[in-house]
């Protein structure tokens, strides 16, 4: 699985699932978004988490897993083991990591069995990364991986599209793999100890006006550090407690995989969310939204009319149809439109591999041929 066809799906409405398995980490960076730390022990339950994944069913089931953290090679043999359940399934498994592992340029033994086990494995770069993991030890690595046949990708993440630290990476890494190793950059943002530091400028308001403006971030469940399902990722949801009503999707203790997923497909304010974004669903009441686009979101919890709406414009077969229309768009403009949008818009190209770029109108086609999901939020 190519970097390309994991952000293509990212707009369609259960086309994946989010798991963190631990908030543990080896590294304390500055910028953490999700304040982990190797002092950090929240998690969630292992075999809740197992028992979920074994919900899966072979034509139910979300077409990509992406494990995260903190640092889910932290346990490695839990990873393959959700990698082995989540793939009998029909699922893609992907991962996510800052690479504390390669010290020395050698990925130890039980980490690259979790990794093969794997359809893709994505190594966090970052300024704050590499005063611990030296850049060529990271390199060296990657080559490692991906002599082992698993397709590799870089999360970069920098100080935006002048900072010379994220041209310097992209120059080097572009160096060393040529085309093979796609990149996805994005920024740091005021989430997590980078607020606290002051390292990010302040969050974005959001698109201007009342227009249309999807949220992809509601689109993919998330298992939280707790086992908490939330419909969003964006940290201030995944941390908070108690989850906003609309943003809660249940628990792995008591709820499955199908469970979840129709909460999320048949929820009216979620579907106004992917569809339009908490602006557009503001504007309908003709007040002022909060300032920022997630915290519009997050404000529709104490707004009774404005999920009344909701419920009133998005349930039933019309809800159904602007779901499957918004994520139908979004599938059509390709991964690279998407990464525009939500990340560092000048290097949004290279989420995309020299193979990807040379048939980048397969990706959208691909995911609608060979996901159930993926056609099922197009019509087919």
């Amino acid at each position: 699985m190519e970097l390309a066809e994991l952000i293509g799906l990212r707009p369609v409405p259960c086309g994946g699932l989010l798991v963190a398995l631990t908030r543990r980490c080896p590294m304390s960076c500055a910028h953490c978004s999700t304040g982990s730390s190797p002092s950090a022990s929240e998690r969630p339950d292992q075999e809740q988490l197992l028992r979920f994944v074994d919900s899966f069913g072979t034509d139910d089931r979300p077409e990509a897993v992406m494990l995260t953290g903190g640092e889910p090679l932290l346990l490695p043999e839990l990873a393959a083991r959700l990698a082995r359940l989540a793939r009998a399934k029909g699922s893609r498994v992907a991962l996510l990591s800052g690479m504390f592992f390669a010290r020395d340029g050698r990925v130890p033994d039980r980490v690259m069995r979790a990794i093969t086990a794997l359809d893709h494995f994505s190594a966090s770069m970052d300024v704050h990364h590499e005063r611990e993991i030296p850049r060529p030890h990271v390199l060296d690595a990657l080559r490692a991986v991906l002599d082992a046949g698993t397709p590799v990708s870089v999360h970069l993440t920098g100080n935006g599209p002048d900072d010379p630290y994220t041209a310097d990476v992209v120059a080097d890494v572009r160096r060393a793999f040529g085309g093979r190793v796609p990149l996805l950059v994005n920024e740091i943002r005021p989430l997590g100890r980078a607020a606290a530091a002051g390292l990010a400028r302040s969050t974005p308001p959001g698109p201007e006006g009342s227009g249309p403006a999807p949220c992809t971030l509601a689109a993919w469940p998330v298992i939280a550090f707790d086992g908490t399902v939330t419909a969003c990722c964006n940290q201030w949801t995944v941390d908070r407690r108690p989850v906003p009503p609309h943003l809660r999707l249940g628990h792995i203790a008591d709820d499955d995989w199908q469970t979840v997923r129709t909460r999320s497909l048949a929820s009216p304010v979620l579907r106004m969310l992917r569809a339009a974004g908490p602006l557009r669903l503001h504007a309908r009441s003709g007040d002022p939204a909060p300032a920022g686009y997630c915290r519009a979101c997050h404000a529709l919890a104490d707004r009774p009319d404005l999920l009344a709406v909701a419920a009133r414009d998005a349930s039933g077969p019309v809800g159904e149809l602007l779901d499957r229309l918004s994520a139908q768009q979004q599938l059509a403009a390709g991964p690279a439109a998407l990464v525009r949008r939500m990340g560092c818009a000048p290097y949004a190209h290279l989420v995309e591999s020299s193979a990807d770029v040379e048939s980048s109108a397969a990706v959208a086609s691909l995911a609608a041929v060979e996901s159930p999901v993926a056609r099922e939020a197009i019509g087919r």
